[in-house]
């Protein structure tokens, strides 16, 4: 009960996380001083941040693009990998507009970054290239224009509440 209780509450903040403890406790059908002491313990272990997803093209963003990357085969020696995952960390931390990047099945890794137009993203890209022309094979883009696009489906973590209340 109480983990389900937990689980709903972490559904409910990610619909909307401006909503008051007793607006919550409502929802939940739980005491206001219980919604509450509920969700500092999720900010304790389950979330990471309060954020928003807002109007990308209110911040004049044009393009959202999804780049996968194949890292060279070769025989770096550990020491020499972790350095390079190191240096490889410290760069993506340098571009703000990269909002996540991670490493994977089917291709080496990849990151999803924001860009104000194509002559943006085409920059950044080359200076992707050249900063890791040692290291990297294969570059794939998929490129979306969050301003003009076809959205089939917006990006929001409100639908994850689905997945978990249909078992």
């Amino acid at each position: 009960m109480y983990k389900k209780v937990m689980q709903q509450l972490l559904f409910e903040l990610m619909k909307g996380s401006k909503r008051s403890d007793r607006e919550l406790a409502k929802v939940l059908k739980v005491s206001q001083p219980t919604a509450t002491r509920l969700r500092k313990k999720l900010e304790e272990k389950a979330i990471v941040e309060y954020t928003i997803i807002p109007n990308w093209g209110e911040l004049e963003l044009e393009l959202m693009a999804v780049t996968f990357v194949n890292i060279r085969g070769g025989s770096k020696s550990k020491e020499e990998q972790k350095r390079t995952l190191e240096r490889c960390k410290k760069w993506m931390m340098d571009h703000p507009n990269i909002i996540f990047a991670s490493d994977g099945t089917g291709m080496d890794g990849l990151m999803i970054s924001f860009h104000k137009d194509y002559t943006d993203y085409s920059k950044f890209i080359t200076e992707h290239r050249v900063e890791w022309a040692e290291t990297l094979g294969e570059i794939k883009s998929f490129i979306v224009s969050v301003k003009g696009g076809e959205i089939l489906k917006p990006f929001s973590l409100r639908y994850l509440e689905k997945l978990y209340s249909t078992k």
